[in-house]
């Protein structure tokens, strides 16, 4: 913290306890539904309850300190739910994994984190095992289920029950969870989220994504709890809304439909590949959407005829926001209300929305001055979402970050009224022939042809020009290269236009379904496309 300003220096920087949301939905609601998975229902009292006593044994039986990091290697359950109150009671810092993520992957998150507890789903006995022979620090390794790495949650939670433990006390900058980038341009870094920034974000999320939720609400988990699924339900418990799991890691349409129905579930977290997949899925049109109040769709833009398509078929529930998890999703939002399938005048096709409530947007030139509306930059943004910087990691903050302002890496501009339109990536964008491509604009356009499902357009080096690009597609009908190249013509600019069209059965996606370019460049250079001469012939 600076120095005090004006002569006045805050008298305390405590806050709440994140874990407090918990305690507060039971004390409202003790015998509502809190939890769902399957055929397993835990009340708010049983979700406390568990959360307590696991709490309890993880200070006096594990050694749990405040600020300790605590690894997470698990598909969802509802053991996860209550292992992250538990963590951040006992003072701990919630270090979760994607689940889809390797033995090794994890492991670099373990050593990279300074993890000293881990749990791990007994799913996943090489993972534990990986952990166990790579990470010394680690002094205990817990599990999710029956397992021969080590205890059981459930049995230590049974054991300890009735045992209440020393509910940790925080300021507003003690670490309470470390967020994994997704490292699709290089290794993961942790971003460290504090108690004061994410009760913040909670709020936030609140008041611009779900405003109105009560207990009668009820929310359906369809992506990873380890990311902004994980946030989302945060969001869900400190309004005691009930959160239904899916029965299993895997992602069946008709049993979201079937969920939806059983739980009037109204809100729903996921990105624009899911959303895209639901919408299109046949059971889709039979299902009973009337329930739905907020589909929240964020972590990747979403192409404008996929998002008509979801208006059209399941109403104006749509809201959109954008934001890294360096800011927990706290950039923009764009509401329901602002969510139209008709391109009527007046209409901002394309916008993300404008800034979060308390967050500055700026677009910036490489000096980091504002520029002006219309103007592409880089947009950086300020508030107190922003995280408190990569874990141990100086070289990377030196660069996120210029006088004060958080540097996301993503290109736009802002028109009049504020409203944000996302370019690309700054890694994404190219140079051909001396003009700056960006091939978000283009990707739209293809997509407007109706055989064309999912595209990604990126450069690929050219003696000639620099750089060209290449557009991967996926299609949904039979269709030729001269053929989509001939529907764009006049549509884009020659330079923009894409020298190559390649047709794949499918796109590479991250192991949070997005579509991300160094998949797929790392899939071209497999194929034997791209790389050394190829390249360049």
């Amino acid at each position: 913290m600076s120095g005090p300003v004006g002569g006045i220096s805050p008298v305390s920087t405590r806050v709440m306890n994140l874990a407090t949301f918990l305690t507060q939905a039971a004390r409202r609601d003790p015998d509502g539904i809190a939890l769902v998975m399957g055929d397993s229902r835990w009340t708010w009292s049983d979700f406390e309850a568990r959360t307590d006593a696991l709490a309890h044994a993880l200070q006096t039986r594990f050694g749990l300190r405040k600020g300790d990091r605590v690894m997470c290697q698990s598909q969802n359950c509802l053991e996860m739910m209550q292992a992250m109150f538990a963590v951040w009671r006992a003072g701990g810092v919630w270090v979760p994994a994607n689940f889809r993520q390797t033995p090794d992957e994890v492991v670099y998150l373990t050593q990279s984190s300074g993890a000293t507890l881990m749990i791990c789903n007994a799913a996943f006995p090489e993972h534990a095992a990986a952990c166990r022979a790579e990470c010394p620090m680690l002094t205990d390794i817990l599990s999710f289920g029956a397992a021969d790495f080590g205890p059981s949650v459930q049995d230590i939670t049974a054991d300890a029950m009735g045992s209440r433990p020393q509910i940790a006390a925080v300021d507003r900058d003690d670490p309470c969870w470390f967020f994994f980038t997704s490292g699709t341009t290089g290794r993961p870094k942790a971003s460290v989220l504090t108690h004061g920034q994410m009760a913040f974000v909670v709020t936030n999320h609140l008041a611009d994504l779900m405003p109105g939720l009560t207990g009668d609400d009820a929310s359906l988990v369809v992506a990873p709890l380890s990311h902004g699924a994980g946030v989302h339900q945060l969001t869900q418990v400190a309004r005691g809304v009930k959160t239904v799991l899916m029965p299993s890691e895997k992602f069946d349409v008709a049993t979201v439909w079937e969920l939806v129905r059983e739980w009037r579930v109204s809100t729903m977290f996921t990105v624009p590949t899911i959303l895209k997949m639901i919408v299109e899925h046949p059971a889709t049109a039979a299902a009973d959407t009337s329930s739905l109040r907020y589909i929240i769709y964020a972590g990747a833009p979403m192409y404008r005829v996929d998002q008509q398509k979801a208006l059209t078929t399941l109403g104006k529930v749509l809201v959109q926001y954008f934001g890294l998890g360096e800011c927990t999703g706290n950039i923009t939002v764009l509401p329901t209300f602002l969510h139209d399938a008709d391109d009527l005048p007046g209409t901002r096709i394309g916008t993300c929305g404008y800034a979060r409530t308390g967050i500055e947007v700026q677009i910036q030139d490489d000096q980091g001055n504002e520029l002006p509306p219309g103007q592409t930059g880089e947009i950086c943004c300020i508030g107190p979402a922003v995280f408190a910087g990569y874990y141990q990691n100086p070289s990377a903050n030196a660069k996120s970050f210029r006088d004060g302002w958080f540097r996301t890496g993503d290109l736009g501009y802002m028109d009049e009224a504020g409203f944000l339109f996302i370019t690309g990536r700054e890694s994404d964008m190219f140079i051909s022939g001396g003009s700056n491509v960006y091939p978000r604009e283009i990707e739209e356009k293809i997509l407007t042809h109706p055989a064309i499902s999912e595209v990604a357009v990126l450069g690929v080096p050219d003696p000639l020009w620099g750089e060209i690009g290449w557009a991967v597609c996926v299609p949904s009908a039979s269709i030729q290269e001269a053929e989509l190249a001939a529907f764009l013509d006049g549509k884009l600019s020659r330079y923009k236009m894409p020298k190559r069209f390649l047709f794949w059965d499918a796109l590479p996606k991250s192991a949070y379904g997005k579509i991300t370019k160094k998949l797929i460049r790392e899939e071209l250079e497999a194929r034997g496309l791209i790389g050394d001469e190829k390249a360049r012939a």
